[in-house]
This record gives C-alpha cells, structure tokens and sequence, in this order.
C-alpha cells in the first residue's frame, strides 16, 4: 500500500471512529566439477588455481589494437564464455566465467505467477559489471576471461559454504575472484584481489554498474509497481529510497551508502558492503511493458585497499526476519508501516506468523487464530470499552433533558453536561479510549498483509492466493473505484461490519443522522478494498465477527440496572465533593469563552 494513500485511510477511519463514538522455465545450466578440500574456517585460503597460460605478445591471435588497447592483459581477452554455478536448498546462482558476471538467480523455493521457477534476473534483463581504473583507460572485467575451480570450505559457525575462485594470470600478475555461498543462505560474498599488473591499473577505487529489468512476478501488476522501488540505507544510518511514483527519478546520494536494494513486492536484490560506497547514483523508471514492473540502475565506487575489496549480494525474499540477519537496517525493505503501528508488525504479528507456521501450514487459519489471539489479549480494553457506552447509555434520559433545555446554546449544553458527567462519575471518554487503544492493532494490518511474502500463492476456500484479492465474480465492465471483478471476501467483511455498527449503535447514545454515520466507512472500505489483498479482507472479517461474538456475550453478563445503581450511588457520593483543580479551570475557560463571545 502506498503510504499516501494509509495516511488517508488511518486518518479518514479515525475521524469515522471518533465522531461516531462520541456522537452516535529455465535453462538447464551445466554444473562446474567440484573438488572438495577440507578446511576449518571459511577464511582459509583457497587452493590455487592454475594460472593461464601466458599468450606471447606477438602471437598471432592478438592483434595489435587489442595489444595496444589492453597491454599485458591482452591475452587475458581471448576465450570462451562458460557458466558455473554456486547453489544451496535455497538458490541457484549461475556465473560467467567471462568477468566473473552473475547471469541468472533462481529462487527455489518460489515459484512464478505461471507456476514456474521464480527466475529474480537473467541475462536479459539485468547486467552488472566491475570496472577496473587504468593507466590509459578503464578496464571492464567482463572482457576478462578467467579459469573456474569449485571448492567447499566449514564456517566458524560448522555450515557448509561453496565456494567459487575465477583466476586469470599472466606472467606481469594475477586477477583473483571468490565467491561464497553458505547453506541456507541467500548472500553471496564475493572478493576480488589484483596481485601485480602496477602499470596497468591504477587509482583505489572500483566502479560497479548494475542495471536491472525487473519482471513481473505476481499477478497484479498494478500493486506490484506501487511496492517496487529502489531502496538505500546511508553510513549515517539513514533509510531512504526514490518513491513508487510512475515518473522517471535519479538522485545522486551524497553520503556514503551501506546497501542499495532493488525491493520488489516479496523480494529483494541488493548489493552490501561492510565499509562504504561512495559517488552513488541511482535511478529508477516504470517501463510500458506490462511484464517488467520497473526498471533500476545503479552506479557506484567501491574503496580497494592493497589491491582488494569486498561486498555482498542479498538474492532472496522479503521476509523481516531473514532481512534483519543480513545487515543493519536491511530489514526496512519489508515496509512495516509508520512508527505508531509498526512496532505492533514487528514485535507481535511477525513473530506469531512464525510461531504458528511449526503447527499449520494453511494460512487462512493461521489469520483466525491471530485474530482469535488479539482479541483474547485485548479483551480487557473490550469489556471496559463496552461499560462506557453502557453508562453512557443508562444516563441518556438526563443527557436528553439538558438537550431539552439548552439545545440552543452549544456552549450552556457543553458546561451542564460536563457537571452531569462529574456529578454522576461518568466519563464521556471511558468507552472511547479503549477502542483507541485497539486502533494500532487495526491499521498496523494494512501493512502487514499486502507485504507478508507468507501468504503469496497460499489459497484458502475460493481464494487461489491470498496475498491478492479473491476474484469471485468476474464484471463484464469497470466500475469507477472499485474495478472490474467482485472480491467476496470484502463483500463479507462489508456486511459484517455495517452488522456490527447496527449492533453497536442499541449500546450508544447517538441519534437521528448522527447514528447513520457509522455505516459510511464500511462501504467506503468495501471500495477501497476491493482490489487489495483476500488476507486483509479476511482478517477483518474475522475479527468483526469476534469483536460481535464478544460484545453480545459481555451484554448476557452486564445488567443495566445495576450500572444504574452504580450511577445512583456515584450522584449521592459526589453531591458533596468539591471540584478538581481542572474542572474549576476548564469551567472557567469556557465561561470566558462564552462572555466573549456575547460581546
């Protein structure tokens, strides 16, 4: 959900919740033979690789352009591209051999929106590339062939980590790649080391390009696109991105930059480093083709020092937690919301999502237990929610005899209800509070549910994915704001909450228009919701059928009479009881009030 249009909604539900209270295919890639050594650590040094064989200067496959053009790394330009590739349970990686390029990731445990396997990039549509400063001209590595040799290493922490080392060598020095992939992981580490070649690169810094066209990987191209964007998280510790807007948009980032994402809707490829990148630039556009979402690039300096450098690339999905192991502020890809319902995604939602997956693995229960779960911890702010409207209910007769008497003079109606509301220990504010306290929990669901890579292609009864919406009844036209198909799911919750507002108007002492008035936001909600996820709708669903549930057995146990007793009791007690320091101001502020306006 673009955060425009939560900021809306929250404050829209706010006002709607308040007033009415208070007044109412891929190819087959040859795998690279694997040689296993034994070592202890990850760090140890690999073994070599067999350096190639120098080309003499005047053979006759160089010609003198590429000689001129290269020097002593002209025999370094000559071969035959070939793909390696690095994987574990969780992804396929596929290598050049030519510069050491990444081709191709696959993420094997997803698949496709055609039912395929989930293909994150290809050479096709994404390129990256090392360019190396030199004397006369830049040297872009993926000129570079390079020799291939697999190896599998222990971590400190005992998992298993392959390993791929590219070398290309001449008798004037070495270029040496690594890359690292532990199990069940889904970073890549990679290293680059240039031992020798002091006449022909110089400077400290390397520049790395990446261009990517991302596909279309979920069936709804239109909230796909409103949750892509490119993402980026400063040294100073500074989360920021260029917006979800369809325009094109480039920024040059002046602070140096820990990671840069290229955030899809459920997944991620980002590059990381542990020290910093600097002159970054980045830009982003939507492209007309409806099977590409955006298209990102990116252009930075990577520091080298003693001829090496290092970095990470993320290659996986949006999940929070797996996100927040990668880096710092890495998580901020998966969009929680704002600070105020963020927190209730973070350290609740998350965290039963991944307790209730070990014992279910269908998800539309796993939504009503959670719902079932919440409500069970707030319920205490229900019940109280509950016995404010009932004393406010039980204390309408005199409500309305004050109406009687100063209906026409707001501010004279205003001061007498505030002593009746003092004199009978009512507070107006008692049954509001409690569903305030609630509202975090509501809204922190619009962010949660279009952005839990969990719930994508999980079906529950008619909804074939519920992290898009249940297209029960397809429309032979376009209805303005609500689209072209029927989401049953958010005809439901519709219906249940226009059931509930009847329900929970008896329990108010709203009237005449004023009690109409909570009926507005479930049908504005049914509009808005059509097209967003069958998770959210069904969310609230279910929790309006709870919230019925637990207000009508709360009404079995609660007597009226018996509040009116209490009301009794309180007017008596309080006859005698002098004003508060507060009541004393806030009567005199209005009484001023109201001299001034007279004047």
């Amino acid at each position: 959900m673009d955060k425009n249009q939560a900021t809306g909604l929250i404050l829209f539900a706010a006002v709607i919740l308040v007033y009415s209270i208070f007044f109412a295919s891929t190819p087959e890639i040859p795998p690279v033979e694997t040689e296993t050594t034994t070592e202890t650590t990850a760090g140890e040094t690999l073994q070599p690789v067999a350096p190639t064989e120098p080309i003499a200067q005047n053979d006759s496959t160089l010609d003198a352009d590429r000689v001129a053009k290269y020097g002593a790394l002209a025999p370094l330009t000559l071969g035959e591209e070939e793909l390696f590739t690095l994987e574990n349970e969780q992804i396929e990686i596929a290598i050049s051999n030519q510069g050491g390029l990444i081709e191709e990731v696959i993420l094997k445990a997803y698949k496709s929106r055609d039912g395929g396997p989930l293909v994150l990039f290809d050479q096709e549509t994404s390129g990256m590339n090392l360019i190396l400063p030199g004397t006369q001209e830049p040297i872009h590595l993926k000129d570079l062939y390079f020799k291939a040799k697999a190896t599998s290493s222990e971590s400190e922490e005992g998992k298993k980590v392959s390993n791929l080392t590219l070398q290309a060598s001449t008798e004037s020095g070495s270029i040496t790649q690594t890359f690292s992939l532990a199990e069940d992981s889904y970073e890549v580490h990679r290293t680059l080391k240039i031992e020798g070649f002091q006449t022909i690169f110089t400077g400290s810094e390397v520049t790395f390009n990446w261009e990517d066209q991302i596909r279309a990987h979920e069936r709804d191209l239109a909230e796909s696109r409103r949750q892509t964007q490119l993402n980026y998280y400063t040294s100073e510790g500074a989360f920021d991105n260029l917006g979800v807007g369809d325009d094109s948009e480039s920024e040059n980032i002046e602070a140096p930059v820990k990671w840069i994402g290229f955030s899809q809707r459920f997944f991620t490829a980002a590059i990381i480093t542990e020290q910093e990148f600097r002159n970054v630039s980045i830009s982003q556009s939507t492209p007309s083709d409806s099977s590409f979402v955006r298209n990102m690039q990116t252009s930075l300096a990577i520091p080298m020092e003693n001829g090496e450098l290092a970095y990470s690339h993320y290659f996986g999905p949006d999940k929070y937690k797996v996100l927040k192991n990668v880096t710092e502020g890495f998580e901020e890809n998966v969009d929680m919301g704002y600070f105020f319902v963020s927190w209730v995604n973070k350290y609740i939602i998350v965290n039963l999502f991944e307790f209730l997956e070990k014992f279910f693995n269908n998800y539309g229960v796993i939504i009503i237990l959670i719902v079932f779960l919440i409500k069970l911890a707030l319920f205490p702010l229900t019940y109280k929610s509950y016995i404010g409207m009932a004393k406010m209910r039980v204390i309408k007769p005199e409500i309305d005899e004050l109406k009687e008497q100063y209906g026409d003079d707001p501010t004279k109606m205003q001061q007498e209800q505030m002593k009746l509301f003092s004199k009978l220990g009512v507070s107006p504010i008692s049954g509001c509070l409690p569903l305030l306290l609630q509202m975090p929990f509501l809204f922190a669901m619009f962010f949660f549910f279009p952005n839990a890579i969990e719930l994508r292609q999980e079906s529950f009864l008619w909804a074939k994915d519920l992290s898009t919406y249940d297209e029960f009844i397809k429309l032979p036209f376009t209805i303005p704001f609500y689209g072209s198909h029927v989401s049953l799911f958010t005809l439901l919750m519709t219906i249940s909450q226009i059931v509930y507002t009847h329900f929970n108007n008896q329990l108010t002492t709203a009237a005449g228009p004023m009690k109409n008035l909570g009926y507005i936001m479930p049908v504005m909600f049914m509009f808005i919701l059509n097209s967003y996820p069958a998770g959210l709708s069904f969310y609230y669903f279910v929790s309006n059928v709870v919230t019925f549930g637990q207000q009508a057995l709360i009404k079995l146990f609660v007597d009226d009479e018996k509040i009116r007793k209490k009301v009794e009791e309180n007017k008596v007690k309080n006859a005698t009881k002098k004003k508060s320091k507060f009541q004393q101001r806030l009567e005199d502020a209005m009484k001023a009030a109201e001299a001034n306006k007279k004047k």
